[in-house]
């Protein structure tokens, strides 16, 4: 048993797509609409296709990956294709992640924690007298 999810012939639609000649409106034509948009300074529409099939009993019905297609277009704020980068599931054995890992320095105090410590501290010495010794 086949499934399919996204779209169908991600691969061959996305031939009909040209750089800086192909807009907007033919894009949704052609393919349909995006699974995902995003928008920075350009359209980032974000296509993608996945098939699976259920494998044979000697695996015990474990799904088998056969398409992971993802297709990603930067259209710029005309409504003309800019770029287009497809990906297959061969392409995404090779993308690097970065293994740095983002420590958070917790000796740091916070505005709000700031705030309310000066906050106490007036309500304590509302005239300063304390600090003046």
């Amino acid at each position: 048993m086949v499934q399919h999810h996204g779209i169908h012939n991600l691969e061959v639609k996305q031939k009909k797509l040209k750089i800086n000649i192909t807009n907007k409106n033919d894009i949704i034509q052609i393919i349909g609409p995006p699974s995902t948009k995003s928008k920075f300074d350009n359209d980032i529409f974000i296509y993608i296709e996945r098939k699976t099939s259920s494998s044979k009993l000697s695996k015990l019905g474990k799904k088998v990956l056969i398409k992971n297609n993802v297709l990603i277009l930067d259209i710029n704020e005309k409504g003309i294709l800019v770029s287009k980068k497809f990906y297959n599931k061969d392409d995404m054995q090779n993308i690097n992640f970065d293994e740095k890992i983002t420590l958070t320095d917790h000796s740091k105090r916070s505005f709000i924690y700031n705030f309310l410590y000066s906050l106490r501290q007036r309500i304590d010495d509302p005239r300063g007298q304390k600090r003046q010794k």
